[in-house]
């Protein structure tokens, strides 16, 4: 017994070593695509476009009169549309000189809030 070779031992004790050090190589790269899908998915779910049309359509109403004339169709487009609530205030009431209207925009994963101010 004293004369056998310990080789086999090392070759099956590299072999794995290896094959461990590919598992978690593939865990990471694994993990790695994951992390990029969920980033570009929360980049996704934003609403920017959203959120600047019903902004847009509140200031131009209020510049050119008084928004409160077509609050209800604006609450019931983004609520119909983008399922998204969204409700404004202007104070004073009926936006006279100066004022202020605050808007409030959520989709049940995005709440914004935005105080605007003429200038």
């Amino acid at each position: 017994m004293a004369g056998l070779s310990d080789d086999a031992q090392w070759i099956v004790m590299m072999g794995f070593v290896i094959s461990f050090s590919f598992f978690f190589l593939a865990m990471i790269l694994n993990q790695s695509t994951v992390v990029g899908q969920t980033t570009a998915e929360s980049v996704l779910d934003f609403p920017k476009n959203d959120i600047r049309d019903v902004r847009s359509v509140i200031i131009n109403s209020s510049e050119i009169g008084d928004p409160g004339y077509v609050h209800n169709d604006i609450i019931n487009i983004s609520l119909f549309r983008k399922k998204a609530v969204v409700n404004y205030i202007c104070n004073p009431t009926g936006c006279t000189m100066p004022y202020t209207i605050s808007i409030h925009y959520n989709n049940g994963v995005t709440s914004y809030n935005e105080t605007w101010v003429p200038s």
